[in-house]
C-alpha cells in the first residue's frame, strides 16, 4: 500500500480539530496527518497533541513561531513529507470546508495521476453557504488565472489537492514565493507546465462554521499581480507536453 500524508496548516482552529480528525480517521484510517501550526493561541496545539498521544505513529505536528503564511506552511510540510519518503501528499484545510469523505477518491486517483485537484468548478462540484460576492471572487480568480496562464485548470485557487511525491520532487520548491492563497495557483501552474498530468475530482466546498476566515482584500490583490509575474516566470521556460491524454479531465468518484 502506498503511504499517504495529509498536511493541514492551522492557526486558531481549536474548535475544528476534533471533527476534522474524526473524519480523517473514518475515511482514511491508513493515512498519516501532519499539522503545521503557526503559534495558535486558542488551544489548537492542545487538541492536536491529544490526537498525537492517541495515534503516536500517525499524527504529527510542526510548531512554527508565528503566522508565516499558507505557502510557507505547505512548503515546510512538503519537505517534511519528502524527507520521510511518503508516496502521496494531500493538502486540506483545517476548517472543515474540505470534507474528508473525498479522501478515498483522491487517494485512488493519485495511483495514476501526478496531481489531483479537488475541484468546485467541474460537474458535480460546487460551494455551500457562500455569499454572492465570495462566489464571484473565487470564480473570477480561477478564470483569471486560467486566462493569464493559458492552462486548462478549472479550479486554480482551491486548496484540497493531492500530489505524487515524484511530482513535488520535480518542482523547485525553494523558488515558490507566493505566500497567500495564490500559492495554490503557483503550485498547480508550475506542475502542469513541467508536464504533470492532472485530474479534477468534484467536491462540494462548505464555508467554515466556526472561527474566522483568512480571506482578505490583500490576498485578492496579491493573487492578481502575482499571477502576472508568474506568467513571466513560466514563459521563460519551455513547457513540456502533458504526458496523459486525459490530463485535466474531471474524474467521477468511484
Amino acid at each position: 500500500m502506498k503511504s499517504t500524508l495529509i498536511i493541514v496548516p492551522t492557526y486558531n482552529e481549536c474548535d475544528n480539530i476534533s471533527l476534522l480528525m474524526d473524519g480523517i480517521l473514518a475515511e482514511a484510517p491508513h493515512c498519516s496527518v501532519l499539522f503545521i501550526d503557526d503559534n495558535s493561541s486558542d488551544g489548537t496545539r492542545d487538541e492536536i497533541q491529544r490526537f498525537m498521544r492517541a495515534h503516536p505513529d500517525k499524527v504529527f505536528m510542526e510548531k512554527r513561531p508565528g503566522k508565516l503564511g499558507l505557502g510557507t506552511a505547505y512548503i515546510h510540510g512538503f519537505k517534511w513529507a519528502l524527507r520521510r519518503n511518503y508516496d502521496h501528499i494531500i493538502q486540506m484545510d483545517a476548517d472543515l470546508s474540505h470534507d474528508p469523505k473525498y479522501l478515498p477518491v483522491m487517494m485512488s486517483q493519485l495511483e495514476s495521476k501526478p496531481l489531483v485537484i479537488g475541484s468546485r468548478y467541474v460537474a458535480g462540484g460546487g460551494t455551500r453557504n457562500w455569499s454572492a460576492i465570495r462566489k464571484l471572487i473565487s470564480r473570477f480568480g480561477s478564470i483569471y488565472a486560467r486566462l493569464i496562464l493559458g492552462l486548462p485548470i478549472n479550479d486554480f485557487t482551491g486548496g484540497f489537492n493531492g500530489w505524487q511525491a515524484a511530482t513535488l520532487r520535480s518542482l523547485p520548491l525553494d523558488d515558490v514565493k507566493s505566500n497567500g492563497y495564490v500559492f495554490q495557483i503557483e503550485m498547480k501552474a508550475r506542475a502542469v507546465r513541467a508536464g504533470a498530468a492532472f485530474v479534477e475530482v468534484p467536491i462540494i466546498f462548505v464555508d467554515r462554521q466556526v472561527g474566522q476566515s483568512k480571506m482578505s482584500s490583500g490576498i485578492v490583490y496579491e493573487a492578481m499581480w502575482r499571477v502576472l509575474t508568474l506568467r513571466q516566470t513560466l514563459a521563460a521556460r519551455k513547457p513540456d507536453a502533458i504526458s496523459d491524454q486525459h490530463a485535466g479531465r474531471p474524474a467521477s468518484p468511484q
